[in-house]
Formats: structure tokens, C-alpha cells, sequence
């Protein structure tokens, strides 16, 4: 039954590195000719959690997932699942239930035949397989579509109930291939809600493929973040947004305002003429140069007083009006081939009478200084 599965919220809080490793990835290597899809991947998924891969196309997320299924046979490297070294197993030696970007429901077959079809071949009794299936529909919300054909659902609908038949098999593992992308905005948060609540409620492990940054961010507890077939990062959404390891990752996760600096001292860096506090330097000489990241939102434009460190006066460029906030083009003076982008809320562009091509001081706060070596391109 299901509900043995299922897990308070409490039993979910905290780290969930913590937990046990469920699935453990080992120098996992995946060649296509001569290109090498995956170099050297190792990774642990912790029990319980919802981990997902991110990254642009081609960087490797869905070759890994694919691997970790037994689809794509990898060419070096083990994976164990459960403590069980499937490294060489056939996709159905192998624990688990998947859904694909594209479905993959049978339309010859109804609603309630799609989710049991996985029971059927398991020559699960008749009477058994209808209250499975029954229950599962009634957990992913169609409780009244099981006669109905894939054809008659909204994309949504559709979508549930390929989760629902992923997880009929009451698999250990999960693993979701970029599920929401075929669905419309409106529809993709709604379900992805509902599938972070189900995934804690049932305590499943669970791998999520996706492009999005904002749906790996909504949903994850962690997030591996790839490029060209290598993991960059592997942290908590607060993690990677908030301290990302490379340009790369400070890029693809959100907006980042990118400088060329030198270090200047223990806690100071050069911006051309200019010296700011850093508090992020991280022991580098001076004269070293570096490429420093800030946040766009973490542009500070109120409370600046005289003594306030890392003042800065720019002009007010453009202003792009994007609903709750204004998006401003900044740039400095005595140096207009450098500009910045700056959030500002509405509030704040109201309160302050921010308009395109006023002066205008700013604060780089030095705590949100980023220092990444300058050799590392984005």
C-alpha cells in the first residue's frame, strides 16, 4: 500500500546528506565516438531526496540519467543502487520507475490499463492491480479518469498519469526527464508543486532532468549543476545560487554582473581607479587579477550614508519595467564601457524618483563580492 511509503514533512526536514546513500555514482565515463558525453562522473544521492540535474542542452544530465536507468550503457564507472552494484544489470533488473518529457502512454490503452500495465507483468492479481491502481489515481488527483484514453487529458492530466504508472511498482527510485517541459507556464507550476509534495509525502527518491533554473530551484533539495559532461557544483538551491563555484554556475543560475578586478590588498580589490572592500578575496597576493560576480538584486540603493563602504555613483541608463521590480542599465563614470544590471524594486524606483538618465549612488555591499580566478571564461 502507498501508505506505508508515506513520510510526515518533519521526517523530511533538515540535510538530507545526512541521510544514507541510496544510489552511488563511481567515475562514470560515457562515449559516443569520439565524443565523450560523460568524463569521470561521481556522485552520491542521499536517501529520500529530491536531487535534480541542470544544466543547457548537451551538457550531459540526460545521458547520465540514462545511464543510471541501464538505457545507455556506460563505458567506465559503476553505479550501485541500494547498496547493489547494477553498473552492468538490464533496465528491468533495475529498481525503478521513470516518466519522460514525452509520456509515453499507450493511447490504445484507458488511463486506469497505463498506470496498472507495469502489474499486469508481474502477474499481479486482477482485484490487487484495480485497488493499486484506484489508489494511485486518486493520489496524483484523477480519481474519476481511469476509464477514459490518454487522448481525452489535458497535457497535465497526461503527465500525472505517467507519474502515477512510474510509480506503481513501488520503486526505490524515481527518475523524472525534463517531465514539465512539454506543459504551458501556468500548468508547469501547478505540477510542479504537486510533485514536490507527492515525492515528500512519499519519501521516494527521486532525480529530476531539467533545463529550467527556476524549476530546479523550486523543487530540488539539491541540484547538480553540469557542463559538458562534467558536474560544476552539486549544492542546496540556496548553495549554488548564493556561493556558485564558477562563472559558470554564478551565469546559468540567475543574472550575474561580471567585473574585471585586481586585488588590492588582504580585503580590497580594484575596479579600474576605484578600491572597494571585498570580504572574499580569499588570501590571493596583490596585483592578482580576478573577476568578481555580484547579483544584480544585491545592488544596494537605500540607506547610503557618507560613511557607507563601497559607494559608487552611476547614471541610470535604461530602466526595463518587469512588473515587481525594474531591471536598471548602470553605468559608471569615468568608465562607460563598464556597466552593471540592478534590480530595483518597484517601491524603491517609486520612493526614490528613479528615472533613466539621473545620477544615482549605489553600494556594492562587500560581503556579496564574488572573487573567481580571471582565467575562467563563462
Amino acid at each position: 500500500m502507498l501508505k506505508t511509503l508515506e513520510r510526515s514533512t518533519s521526517d523530511l526536514a533538515g540535510d538530507t546528506r545526512s541521510r544514507p546513500v541510496h544510489l552511488s555514482i563511481r567515475n562514470l565515463t560515457k562515449r559516443y565516438g569520439t565524443f565523450t558525453a560523460l568524463k569521470s562522473v561521481s556522485l552520491d544521492v542521499y536517501a529520500g531526496e529530491l536531487i535534480c540535474f541542470l544544466g543547457p542542452s548537451g551538457c550531459g544530465k540526460t545521458t547520465l540519467l540514462r545511464a543510471v536507468a541501464g538505457l545507455d550503457m556506460q563505458d567506465e564507472g559503476r553505479i550501485e543502487m541500494g547498496g547493489k552494484d547494477v553498473s552492468h544489470l538490464p533496465p528491468s533488473a533495475r529498481d525503478f520507475g521513470i516518466v519522460f518529457q514525452s509520456y509515453a502512454l499507450f493511447p490504445n490503452l484507458t488511463v486506469a490499463a497505463n498506470v496498472g500495465y507495469g502489474l499486469v507483468n508481474r502477474r499481479m492479481p486482477r482485484a490487487k492491480i484495480r485497488e493499486r491502481v484506484d489508489e494511485l489515481l486518486a493520489l496524483v488527483g484523477l480519481p474519476d479518469q481511469g476509464s477514459k484514453y490518454p487522448g481525452q487529458l489535458s497535457g497535465g492530466q497526461q503527465q500525472r498519469v505517467a507519474l502515477a504508472r512510474a510509480l506503481a511498482t513501488s520503486p526505490s527510485l524515481l527518475l523524472l526527464d525534463e517531465p514539465l517541459s512539454a506543459l504551458d507556464a501556468r500548468v508547469r507550476v501547478r505540477l510542479r508543486d504537486e510533485i514536490k509534495s507527492l515525492q515528500r509525502r512519499l519519501g521516494v527518491t527521486t532525480i529530476l532532468v531539467t533545463h529550467d533554473q527556476e524549476e530546479a530551484l523550486a523543487m530540488a533539495d539539491r541540484i547538480v549543476v553540469m557542463n559538458h559532461g562534467v558536474i560544476e557544483q552539486v549544492g542546496t538551491p540556496e548553495e549554488v545560487y548564493s556561493r556558485p563555484a564558477t562563472p559558470f554556475v554564478a551565469d546559468f543560475i540567475g543574472t550575474m554582473n561580471f567585473i574585471e578586478a585586481e586585488i588590492a590588498g588582504p580585503e580590497h580589490v580594484r575596479i579600474g581607479n576605484l578600491a572597494f572592500r571585498c570580504a572574499n578575496v580569499g588570501g590571493r597576493p596583490s596585483g592578482t587579477r580576478v573577476k568578481l560576480g555580484l547579483r544584480p538584486e544585491e545592488i544596494r540603493v537605500r540607506g547610503v550614508e557618507s560613511e557607507t563602504e563601497n559607494k559608487l555613483t552611476v547614471r541610470v541608463a535604461m530602466l526595463d519595467y518587469l512588473g515587481a521590480f525594474c531591471r536598471a542599465t548602470l553605468e559608471i563614470d569615468n568608465a562607460p564601457e563598464l556597466s552593471l544590471a540592478a534590480d530595483f524594486s518597484a517601491n524603491a524606483v517609486r520612493d526614490l524618483k528613479i528615472t533613466e538618465g539621473q545620477p544615482l549612488t549605489i553600494v556594492l555591499p562587500p560581503e556579496c563580492l564574488r572573487v573567481f580566478p580571471r582565467g575562467e571564461v563563462v
